[in-house]
């Protein structure tokens, strides 16, 4: 590369900058946007190929550009706010929030904090103080390789192939309209639009084998929830795992809510003056247990429907709480 970001004209990084922000742009809006001639234009891209951004002509009636996936990693533009937003995504992932990319991520964050101009320094250092990973368990590692083809097939409205590996241990073939990637508990999943069952779909990161690009496009759908995290929680706690108990709670939902400090896998049911009714469902029976434990401490009233493995495990922490508080002789 015969020539640095740090000499590159004004004019090239504002359109650099307008690349990055839309996946396509127009040859004549591009022009109208700097306020040059088409073939001044046409020159500019030119320059940013040499440059090694990978600048790929639009075909169509006007023509245009799109900045896609390369070979090579040239520098990134980035202002304040994206940088620091960077930053601190990376200080929370090496931290261990999100399982598997933690090394990988604290590469990258001191490759960051090396160029981060002095004036950010203060601001990471504030948020990062006050960021706090909460991490239930450990969840299985996903390789970054995975993530990145996800998310490029996302920016690049792209579909995605793939190999899925369900609870069952089975595998089957999928292809996708990838939305959002979402990290939940440590966990990696991955909110798409499945074309051939006509509905949306949630994939564990980790079960997700061989992510490919296709050649076909498709144009992004609106999600039916407010954002993505909405999506997943809710998704989540409609879902039906290996063990499932019930309980009925003297307590308005709204108050079993307020006093658990961890999301439960389940649903909570609101029944007025009769209290709640909430359905507890995962693929482990600790967590079943755990969670049936932290609304017991809530100190209303319950009743319990519980497959016996779950039931013959609370009745011996109620033993053992009672033995552990009984009075010294």
């Amino acid at each position: 590369m015969t020539e640095t970001r740090k000499n590159l004209p004004g004019r090239l990084l504002r359109l650099l900058a307008l690349l990055q922000s839309r996946r396509e742009w127009s040859g004549a809006e591009l022009a109208e946007r700097l306020g040059v001639t088409d073939r001044t234009l046409r020159r500019d891209v030119t320059r940013l190929r040499g440059l090694d951004y990978p600048v790929e002509g639009v075909t169509g009636t006007a023509g245009g550009y799109r900045l896609i996936s390369g070979r090579n990693l040239p520098p990134l533009l980035l202002d304040d706010d994206e940088a620091i937003a960077v930053a601190l995504g990376l200080v929370t992932a090496a931290d261990g929030s999100v399982a598997g990319i933690e090394e990988s991520s604290a590469r990258a964050l001191a490759k960051l904090e090396q160029v981060l101009p002095a004036r950010l320094r203060p601001r990471l250092a504030a948020l990062s103080d006050a960021a706090v990973a909460v991490r239930h368990g450990t969840a299985p590692r996903v390789s970054p390789d995975v993530l990145a083809v996800i998310a490029a097939c996302r920016r690049d409205g792209r579909l995605l192939s793939f190999d899925y590996r369900n609870r069952a241990d089975e595998v089957g073939a999928r292809r996708v309209e990838p939305h959002h990637l979402v990290a939940l508990r440590g966990w990696w999943y991955l909110i798409a639009y499945d074309p051939e069952r006509a509905d949306w779909r949630t994939f564990r990161a980790d079960r997700i084998e061989r992510p490919t690009p296709a050649h076909a496009r498709f144009e992004p759908r609106e999600l039916p929830a407010p954002d993505p995290a909405a999506y997943l929680t809710r998704g989540l706690a409609r879902a039906t795992y290996r063990h499932t108990a019930r309980m009925t709670v003297r307590l308005p939902a709204d108050a079993v809510r307020a006093g658990r400090f961890f999301s439960i896998p389940g649903e909570i049911e609101d029944r007025g003056a009769d209290g709640c009714a909430i359905r507890l469902s995962a693929d482990s029976v600790d967590l079943v247990v755990q969670c049936i434990a932290v609304i017991a401490a809530l100190g209303a009233e319950f009743t319990l429907d519980a497959p016996p493995e779950i039931a013959d495990r609370v009745r011996t922490l109620g033993r053992r709480l009672t033995r552990s508080s009984a009075p010294s002789s």
